[in-house]
């Protein structure tokens, strides 16, 4: 199966008027995903903003938890924690996944917009297993990724859909969603696992 990693953007993005903005860093965002992270799998977690004060911020945050008095209170965080990476922005990430793997990442964007050419997650989960190249899974914080991101893309991925009109997930929310439906256990899976252990 290809490595996967995800990146979490927070320039450039949208606010509620489709402007092109940068976005708060914030501490529910780096905890959860990278506990999400964590449990699917996912080689690292990158947190990517061009303002140096919210890059520190973040690494405060990550330094209590990896070193502080969190990496005591709290093992299994301090384990989802070592996943994150700060960077500047999308190039820098994928500089350094090329340079971790040797190969440069398919990009594979999100975005909660419905529009063409959107790829599926079973036909996404289907290009993990079989892609030799890693995949880089990039989430959009505020109202989502700027088209800048969007056109730079090998793959956008379909929305998360519910069954109303209402579409707002949180981005850590949306995270753990889009990372089951590409690296969870399927029940089909799972119960042909357990006909196969009974046998």
């Amino acid at each position: 199966m290809a490595d996967l990693y995800l990146a979490l953007l927070h320039y450039p993005v949208l606010d509620k008027n489709g402007l092109v903005v940068t976005a708060a860093v914030t501490n529910m965002d780096i905890h959860d995903i990278a506990r999400s992270a964590r449990t699917y799998g996912v080689r690292a977690f990158y947190v990517a903003t061009p303002v140096k004060a919210l890059r520190t911020l973040a690494a405060k945050i990550i330094e209590h938890w990896q070193t502080g008095y969190g990496s005591t209170y709290n093992a299994t965080r301090k384990d989802a924690l070592s996943l994150v990476r700060l960077e500047r922005d999308l190039d820098s990430i994928i500089v350094a996944v090329e340079q971790e793997t040797g190969l440069r990442p398919r990009l594979v964007v999100t975005s909660a917009r419905e529009g063409p050419n959107r790829t599926t997650f079973s036909a996404l989960r289907a290009q993990l297993e079989h892609c030799r190249n890693p995949l880089l899974l990039v989430l959009g914080t505020g109202w989502g990724l700027a088209p800048e991101v969007i056109d730079q893309a090998d793959v956008q991925l379909e929305p998360v859909r519910g069954p109303s009109n209402y579409n707002h997930l949180s981005v850590r929310s949306a995270a753990a969603i889009i990372l089951d439906r590409l690296r969870g256990a399927r029940y089909e899976d799972v119960f042909s696992d357990r006909a196969t252990s009974t046998r």
